[in-house]
């Protein structure tokens, strides 16, 4: 139970109708959820309008409205307030009903095109290999120290997230990473979280679905470090050309990272296997089972977070050594006959091109590299043929198939993808709609040290077809596969 006018503290509100010192129960932004005594949120969506189901909202017992627009029948004993956005109350008024559990974490924010699930799987591993008490927030999985919960968005709602927040004070963690993506921040949904740190990884084609131009989607992006304040550090990877654009107008503590630049923190490749990294970080070697050049981005981006969160330099290369590789992320397993299969969660343009390029830096050009890629449906249509032609320039072979094809009709997506092709790569191609199919024909083409590339998915243990999800598996898959062809 709480006061209504506590957690509105903060909120930018334009009009009150009815009494704000009232006991409520829950907030929901959800009218399906809502029981006595409840308040709800009339949050406006991508696909509804909450303002629709206030009525709904009501009759189940709605004590309290937030709303954008007020009702034209305003209900007698039912507190109505009036905000600008009602996403940004919804995430203070949050944050507030959960006691502001931000408070008393060290949270860091990683956001970025590619890498925020390696980078942030990856500090709560080496912290947690400190011995500290840590939480995770992240695409993959939620983790509450050793305790883990499924997620389901890349930034959950803000209810879910001071949710698990309070979750975490109450059983002591002191650091928290969280992946902050683009809809999270374009939806308001970290408003109001104090975050002791900001990392910036990489800006490439992505969401332009959602988001119609890079620069806007840049600039989504960017409103995350605008929200830091000065008591927080800023990191940023100024190797990427949008990378000092994230620092421009911050408050925070301006920190930089690069391979190739000038920087706050260095690093320089030393060597580049398929058994992983050896790296120079400021002048110390460190090696990692991370595989290639990207991650040596993610490294450099995990060690500058980790020594300004107060860790001693020596002990964080010594727990970068010990790191595990994140699920999915260039995951791979080796047959008998000597066939490396790589599964890996590449679903952008950028993403695919590094990979791709990593494998062809390491392998020694007799072997041939096939790759077996999809794009999901009802998502940005533009970056199919760019995939498309990327898989064909670096591959020996490809074959397009069904990444997540939700609504869509796969074949009109590998159509979009098959537009991409350069003509001296035709022959290089195959299209095979069924997933477990293409893998399979990947594996029947493969010869001995050959190395196979299942794109897209990576971590995703299910398929999307027509709104239901399936079991699906690359990783156990291809496994699978291969080591029935060894019978």
């Amino acid at each position: 139970m709480s006061i209504l006018k506590d957690i509105l503290y903060k909120v930018n509100i334009n009009a009150v109708v009815g009494n704000t010192n009232i006991v409520v129960n829950a907030i929901d932004f959800d009218s399906r959820n809502i029981v006595k005594n409840d308040v709800f949120v009339a949050v406006v969506g991508t696909v509804t309008d909450g303002h629709k189901y206030i009525d709904i909202a009501i009759k189940q017992g709605a004590k309290a409205v937030i709303c954008e627009v007020l009702p034209n029948d305003l209900i007698e004993k039912v507190t109505y307030i009036e905000v600008d956005n009602s996403n940004k109350a919804l995430a203070i008024m949050a944050s507030n009903y959960y006691d502001t559990p931000s408070e008393n974490l060290q949270l860091v924010g990683v956001t970025g095109t590619n890498g925020k699930t390696t980078v942030t799987t990856l500090l709560y591993q080496l912290f947690k290999n400190a011995g500290y008490k840590v939480g995770l927030l992240s695409t993959v999985k939620i983790l509450i120290d050793d305790v883990e919960y499924k997620a389901t968005h890349t930034t959950p709602d803000s209810l879910t997230i001071n949710k698990y927040l309070k979750m975490m004070n109450d059983v002591g963690v002191e650091f928290c990473f969280m992946e902050v993506s683009s809809h999270g921040i374009h939806q308001s949904r970290t408003e109001g979280l104090k975050f002791k740190g900001g990392v910036f990884t990489n800006l490439s084609h992505d969401h332009l679905d959602y988001h119609k131009t890079f620069a806007e989607y840049r600039d989504v992006k960017k409103l995350f470090f605008d929200g830091l304040d000065k008591q927080a550090f800023a990191i940023s990877n100024t190797d990427d050309k949008s990378g000092l654009v994230m620092l421009q107008n911050t408050a925070a503590k301006q920190y930089t990272y690069a391979l190739k630049g000038y920087a706050d923190y260095k690093a320089q490749i030393l060597e580049n296997e398929f058994s992983g990294l050896l790296l120079s970080i400021d002048g110390s070697e460190v090696w990692t089972r991370l595989i290639g050049n990207f991650n040596a981005y993610n490294v450099l981006a995990i060690y500058a977070t980790a020594e300004l969160l107060g860790l001693e330099k020596v002990e964080i290369l010594r727990l970068i050594s010990e790191l595990q590789s994140v699920s999915g992320r260039f995951q791979y397993v080796v047959s008998d006959e000597k066939i490396t299969a790589i599964v890996d969660y590449a679903h952008t343009p950028d993403a695919l091109k590094n990979v791709l390029e990593t494998i062809n830096s390491i392998r020694t050009k007799n072997e041939s590299l096939i790759t077996v890629v999809g794009c999901g449906g009802d998502r940005d249509k533009t970056k199919r043929p760019k995939m498309a032609h990327i898989a064909s320039e670096l591959s020996t072979k490809v074959i397009f198939t069904s990444d997540n094809p939700r609504s869509e009709i796969p074949e009109r997506i590998i159509d979009d993808m098959e537009k991409g092709v350069a003509p001296q790569n035709f022959k290089k191609t195959l299209s095979i709609v069924d997933r477990k199919q293409a893998i399979k024909t990947a594996c029947q083409l493969a010869e001995t040290n050959d190395i196979i590339l299942i794109a897209g998915k990576g971590h995703e243990t299910y398929q999307e077809i027509k709104g239901k999800r399936f079991d699906f598996d690359d990783y156990s898959i291809v496994q699978e596969l291969l080591i029935l062809m060894q019978k």
